[in-house]
């Protein structure tokens, strides 16, 4: 058995030379080979999945997982450290834009830990903003993940604002924003209490956890989903699929076009939804999409 199974590890690297080096079109012959590698043992599923994650990576931009403008957490220039604690403690970010006046107007980023220092009266007299202000960074929506990936640890910056095609602020995107597309979903001590199962990452495009409720989903789409054996988004395009969808798969369900952006070996995780290029107002009105439960 280890003969057979060594034999095969050496077929195996040998064909992953040879596919490493040739055209990207040979991608998913690669990770058949890694698939196929995963099922006889040879590698793990964590691995498997976190290779995959990497090739997604070097697919996908910003716009794809960016935090919108709408749910950025910012500070205004011209607050009190008190206030600017407050913020802080209510958010449980690290990191914060700080503006002024206007969201397209970031000045820099303020670091939580900076304004530690200011934690008496005598400090906070002394308390100059541009003395612990970081620099921002931007990038365009345009831009793909793998770059940012290597600017993020090349620059040590952990968090960049994105700007669309009129220069305006987007949203933000942070480091751990971009590993989440290779590891999976990082959570922490934060996260269960500030879970958004539906964000817009741009326009008629939204990011939705797979455990969203379909009655959430509706809600919020002013749509008509249903299925009579599951309760979630992600259940219900897994059944329309007709399997366990991969990373990048896509399906359309009446009006919305889904896309996985991560998913492990029980479940999707994340998918972008898109919809018709129309204005938001008549599509959320027009939206009465019921989908049967019969395929037969």
């Amino acid at each position: 058995m280890n003969k057979y199974k060594n034999k095969k590890k050496k077929q195996l690297f040998s064909a992953l030379k040879k596919k490493l080096f040739k055209a990207k079109d040979e991608r998913a012959d690669l990770l058949n080979h890694l698939r196929e590698a995963q099922s006889e043992g040879i590698i793990s599923l964590d691995a498997l999945m976190m290779i995959e994650g990497v090739f997604q990576v070097s697919e996908m931009r910003v716009r794809d997982i960016m935090v919108p403008r709408s749910h950025m957490v910012v500070v205004q220039e011209d607050l009190t450290v008190e206030e600017m604690l407050d913020i802080v403690a209510n958010s449980g970010h690290s990191r914060f834009p700080v503006v002024d006046e206007s969201l397209d107007n970031v000045v820099g980023i303020l670091l939580a830990k900076d304004l530690t220092h200011y934690n008496d009266e005598k400090s906070r007299a002394s308390f100059e903003l541009k003395d612990i202000l970081r620099s921002a960074v931007f990038v365009p929506e345009s831009k793909r993940l793998n770059v940012l990936l290597k600017d993020f640890r090349e620059s040590r910056n952990h968090m960049a604002m994105v700007i669309d095609e009129y220069s305006g602020v987007a949203g933000l995107v942070t480091i751990e924003d971009v590993l989440e597309q290779i590891v999976g979903e990082i959570d922490d001590e934060h996260d269960a209490a500030d879970i958004t199962n539906i964000r817009r990452s741009g326009y008629q495009r939204y990011a939705v956890r797979g455990l969203t409720p379909l009655e959430e989903f509706n809600q919020y789409f002013n749509a008509n989903l249903t299925h009579d054996k599951f309760d979630t988004i992600a259940g219900l395009v897994t059944y329309e699929l007709g399997h366990l969808p991969e990373r990048g798969e896509e399906i359309s369900i009446g009006k919305f076009n889904f896309k996985i952006i991560s998913a492990n070996s029980r479940r999707i995780v994340a998918m972008q939804v898109s919809l018709p290029d129309e204005n938001d107002t008549e599509i959320n009105a027009d939206t009465n999409d019921t989908i049967s439960t019969d395929r037969e």
